[in-house]
């Protein structure tokens, strides 16, 4: 991780992050995901029909890729968006870096 990830602002102050405040229903939809993978896993060991794993793993990914697009929302909303109005060469590395995260996701 570069220094510059996971940080909203330079400074002393601790980083804040837009998911701060909604951290616990961030935690509670990740362990659900967790608990739909560890289900895919008891499927595999089961020995269970092949199309039921696939459309798991298809609900699986479904659920991890909204919780990303959560995650991206937020982080448009607070860090990039308080960045731009700061401007500078945060802005800029901000926006960029929320445009490889888009990058990453459409690619996935």
């Amino acid at each position: 991780m570069s220094s510059e990830q996971g940080r909203h602002e330079s400074g002393p102050e601790p980083a804040t992050h837009g998911y701060s405040g909604d951290k616990q229903s961030h935690i509670n939809r990740l362990r659900r995901i967790e608990g739909q993978i560890r289900g895919l896993q008891r499927m595999v060991e089961d020995d269970q029909y092949c199309i039921d794993i696939l459309t798991q793993t298809s609900a699986a990914n479904k659920a991890l890729r909204s919780f990303a697009l959560s995650m991206l929302d937020e982080h448009l909303k607070h860090c990039v968006a308080h960045a731009v109005a700061t401007g500078g060469e945060e802005a800029e590395e901000k926006v960029r870096e929320a445009s490889d995260a888009i990058a990453r996701l459409v690619r996935s």
